[in-house]
């Protein structure tokens, strides 16, 4: 907790009591317990497993919605809310804080449970729903959905915007986003899947109310859960992939100890450059991945070259200059890294054509090999090497403002200077020694310190 940001935790606790207030009865309404208990235990049941047997594993849309959304169409809202609750406060949690990630989930979803549930009871859905009057039901259920999806959306955007990071991002990668992105295509992101869990929670709640009960409603999970299991093996696979980028990753440190930890910097550089240039969480985890992996290929130079004080021969250098290519020899088969690989390839070209290693030109470099290009140099200027002092962030920053244009794109250095500006970051001390650095003062041009291409 105590790493949390204060406005983060502030923004839980008022999240968290407004679900409290929701969960208060309606005077007069009749609650079924029996029914909520059941819910609750199936929804509580259902993600257990989900979460204890495949770790890690997460959808846009949730796992269990359906169960949820049928509570939303058969209860009063409070009730309905309560469901979510057990289910959300149980569920197996991997990331610290654990107690901070429950009440977030069970408060979120608890609000989007409520407002569902009254809006289709506004609309008089629950009386379609008795009837088994599919087609007029429909459209209650509908906007009954969008509210849920619009609640969701709302809360997870005041998350962004407060530095509250996803339920599985590691604590240490949690930032603000700027208020005018954070609520940018969550909506549209989340619309289609919960649509598709709609569909099904009514199915259930129609199935419950009619003559075959509750039982019949439980076989409307059948085809979900098979859905759900072929998602999970996507996953699997994905998380298959990231183990090798990890273990590459982990080649490359021990082998340059040098620049230990640079590739998990250059990573989280770019992820602040891609998020305030308002890309979409797929492209920034893109970003993320070609910033980890954009030093790979120094596992084909040879490491004499790699740990060599002070300044490299033209014919060293050339050695060096290869480790692009070789990187992306590495990485072309993984093919989910998608555009993580031109980022690989090209992260040593320059804007003025005197990069490396085919001297492309302004926009004839990709855009993620100039996101990594401007966070590679920043974590190379604030880290202490062994042919170079670190410099402060200040003048770093200000070192790739002056090279802007010519070495480095001014709009992936704008937005490395916001993000700076905003969250800030921790310089790194990477040499494996205390020796002092032979290179150049700190005052000395990006482009000619020692070992700028290693």
């Amino acid at each position: 907790m105590e790493a949390v940001p204060a406005r983060a935790r502030v923004y839980i606790a008022c999240v968290a009591a407004a679900a409290l207030i929701c969960l208060l009865p309606q005077p007069g309404a009749r609650t079924p317990w029996w029914a909520v208990a059941l819910l609750a235990a199936l929804y509580a049941g259902c993600e257990r497993v989900a979460r204890s047997r495949f770790v890690g594993i997460s959808h846009p849309a949730g796992t269990f919605y359906p169960v949820l959304l049928a509570g939303a169409f058969l209860l009063p809202a409070p009730a309905a809310a309560l469901v979510a609750v057990p289910g959300a406060l149980l569920s197996h949690v991997e990331r610290r804080p654990v107690v901070l990630r429950r009440i977030w989930r069970a408060a979120q979803l608890a609000l989007g449970v409520w407002a569902a549930a009254r809006v289709h009871q506004v609309l008089g859905g629950r009386d379609a729903v008795v009837a088994g009057d599919c087609p007029w039901a429909l459209g209650p259920a509908g906007a009954a959905v969008l509210a849920f999806c619009l609640v969701l959306a709302l809360l997870d955007g005041g998350r962004l915007a407060v530095g509250l990071g996803a339920p599985t991002t590691p604590l240490r990668q949690w930032g603000k986003v700027p208020v005018r992105r954070a609520w940018r295509g969550l909506v549209a992101r989340s619309l289609a899947p919960i649509a598709v869990h709609g569909l099904a929670g009514l199915m259930m709640a129609v199935l419950w109310r009619s003559p075959y009960g509750p039982v019949a409603a439980l076989l409307v999970l059948l085809p979900m859960c098979v859905s759900w299991w072929a998602f999970a093996q996507y996953h699997r696979e994905r998380a298959a992939h990231q183990a090798t980028i990890r273990a590459l990753v982990q080649a490359v440190d021990i082998k340059d100890g040098y620049t230990r930890g640079h590739s998990e910097r250059v990573g989280q550089a770019s992820m602040m450059i891609a998020r305030e240039l308002g890309m979409d969480d797929e492209r920034v985890e893109v970003l993320r991945f070609a910033g980890i992996l954009h030093d790979v290929g120094k596992l084909g130079v040879p490491t004499r070259l790699l740990r060599k004080d002070g300044p490299l021969t033209p014919e060293e250098r050339r050695v060096i200059e290869l480790h692009p290519e070789y990187g992306h020899e590495m990485v072309r088969g993984i093919g989910f890294l998608g555009e993580a690989r031109a980022a690989v390839l090209h992260h040593h070209e320059r804007l003025d054509g005197s990069g490396y290693p085919y001297g492309l030109v302004g926009r004839q470099i990709p855009e993620p090999a100039r996101v990594v290009a401007v966070a590679d140099a920043f974590d190379a200027m604030t880290s202490t090497r062994s042919y170079s002092r670190a410099r402060p962030v200040e003048v770093a920053l200000a070192e790739l403002e002056r090279c802007a244009g010519s070495q480095f794109d001014p709009v992936m250095v704008a937005a490395l200077v916001e993000a700076v500006g905003r969250v800030g970051w921790r310089p790194a001390v990477t040499a494996d020694d205390a020796r002092t650095p032979s290179g150049p003062p700190p005052g000395a041009p990006v482009a000619s310190r020692p070992g700028a291409h290693r």
